[in-house]
């Protein structure tokens, strides 16, 4: 039912090309747009007196328009953690305003955290709803619509795979993995998001519902989401996973930074399954699911100093305190740790 509708609504989006596909009524700019990221680190964690130098990001963007109707984007990471990997690599379709249609490789339209850019987060390390528990990236369509009833909602479906990025030629199933999500931006700067997401990384098919709300003015931003995360067949128990911060703006004048932000976050995620099967520590479809994410929930706090520079920079100052369940086994970098962060965006 999921594919016919979906489909439908993609037919609908290329009956509407041929009525403005040849409309060059206005010059469009072709030049492509080159963009980048740069996120180096030092890490510092406080209980093994042990640091390391880390290059999170190295990601460039070229994004443009070809026709009032057709645009694209590739986007690789030179170095997401040690590793080079294609990310955003799509062509967008919008024969009508308001509506567009986008093929090739991206983020699930799934969540506000995790479909964040690395430029525009507020702590150095992501939030476990962006990192472990949502972080969702594969190969597919989706078609979005955006209209006004007083106040903007985006609304976004689409199909993927579930093949994730590199396991693409010989990949063919009967599986059908979907997400979809709506925003409501509110007057006043408040935000509603409501998404759900259906995975099969394995044998075993997982439904996610995520809900979540921001207000952004005067300086504040203070936000809140939660993510249920249910394996079918109770192959494992349901993840719950929570993400609550506060940032505030407070402008600088005559200093070399042009504001300063205090930041504060807590956010937690029960025991956690990939949806793969182990045996030994290594994938085995003989095997069963295994905690690959121990409960905890963790405390950060920290200050961003903005600069003003032709590119975006941000210095991310951030201590982080985690609170691990009885019996738990952290993660060699899931540990108490003094995190200083370099961000450049040009």
């Amino acid at each position: 039912m999921y594919s016919k509708l979906f489909f439908s609504a993609v037919l609908a989006v290329f009956t509407a090309l041929p009525a403005c596909a040849g409309d060059d009524g206005d010059k469009i700019d072709r030049t492509p747009k080159v963009h980048g990221t740069i996120r180096g680190k030092y890490e510092y964690q406080t209980e093994e007196g042990e640091g390391r130098f880390q290059v999170r990001n190295a990601r460039v963007s070229l994004d443009g328009d070809l026709t009032k109707v057709v645009s694209y984007k590739v986007e690789i990471d030179l170095s997401d953690e040690g590793q080079i990997k294609m990310l955003d690599t799509y062509t967008r379709l919008k024969p009508v305003r308001g509506l567009d249609f986008t093929i090739g490789q991206m983020r699930a339209p799934f969540t506000i955290d995790a479909h964040r850019s690395p430029h525009l987060q507020y702590f150095a390390n992501r939030s476990f709803i962006a990192k472990q528990v949502g972080n969702v990236r594969d190969v597919g369509a989706t078609i979005g619509y955006s209209f006004n009833v007083g106040f903007p909602i985006i609304l976004q479906a689409g199909m993927f795979n579930g093949s994730g990025l590199t396991d693409q030629k010989d990949f063919w199933t009967s599986n059908v993995n979907f997400s979809a999500k709506a925003q409501l931006f509110f007057p006043r700067g408040f935000n509603l998001t409501l998404s759900t997401q259906k995975i099969k990384p394995d044998n075993v098919s997982v439904m996610m519902y995520d809900a979540g709300a921001f207000y952004h003015a005067h300086g504040w931003h203070v936000e809140v989401e939660y993510l249920y995360k249910h394996y079918a067949h109770n192959a494992f128990d349901a993840v719950h996973a929570l993400d609550a911060f506060v940032s505030y703006d407070i402008p600088l004048r005559k200093s070399f930074f042009t504001k300063i932000s205090p930041v504060l976050r807590y956010d937690y995620m029960s025991d956690h399954s990939d949806g793969k099967r182990y045996s030994d520590g290594e994938e085995d479809t003989a095997g069963s699911f295994i905690i690959n994410d121990y409960q905890r929930s963790r405390l950060t706090g920290g200050l961003t100093f903005s600069l003003d520079l032709p590119f975006v920079s941000d210095i991310r100052l951030n201590y982080e305190k985690y609170f691990y369940r009885d019996g738990a086994i952290p993660k060699p970098s899931e540990r108490d740790k003094i995190v200083v962060e370099f961000m450049t965006r040009f």
